[in-house]
């Protein structure tokens, strides 16, 4: 019996090479996106990042993370709009989750605007915990700038139960 495989969604490490499609689709995310010098500073810094591609091999988002001691700083997870609601962003912060565990970071830290619901909603379902608020945080296009709201999770904790769709 000849057995077909249906693809999986994988993740792969992002090379400078990558950043081309990596900002067609923070700009598509966000009103003020990560700039090209964001996401090479963070590659020489030997931050974390990885690209995720889905069941077709189609790019359809990334994460970039940075190691501190014995925790981890999410700093940008992205889905692409047009690939929002599939349970990408639950994939990547699971296989950040695996990463966090096998190299004893025992925090997992990320900051989300605070007018940024979709996002807050997938942390919060994803266990992750309101901590506290940097206030004026984020720029925004009224002047005033967006507070972020300070997320954390304990990597020893269990997953909450998935509420995404497959």
């Amino acid at each position: 019996m000849n057995a077909v495989l249906k693809p999986q969604r994988r993740l792969e490490a992002m090379m400078p090479g990558d950043l081309a499609a990596v900002q067609a689709i923070e700009r598509a995310a966000y009103e003020f996106p990560w700039s090209r010098g964001n996401f090479i500073d963070s590659l020489h810094a030997g931050y974390l990042a990885h690209l995720l591609y889905d069941e077709q091999q189609t790019l359809v988002g990334y994460f970039v993370a940075m190691a501190g001691v014995d925790e981890m700083h999410l700093l940008n997870l992205t889905v692409s709009p047009a690939q929002q609601r599939r349970g990408h962003g639950r994939w990547m912060l699971d296989a950040l989750l695996e990463h966090c565990r096998t190299h004893s970071a025992a925090m997992l830290w990320l900051e989300v605007r605070i007018g940024n619901d979709r996002a807050r909603t997938l942390y919060k379902r994803y266990g992750f915990s309101e901590i506290g608020i940097r206030r004026n945080y984020y720029p925004a296009s009224t002047g005033v700038r967006e507070d972020a709201i300070v997320m954390s999770f304990p990597t020893n904790r269990p997953l909450a139960p998935s509420n995404d769709q497959p």
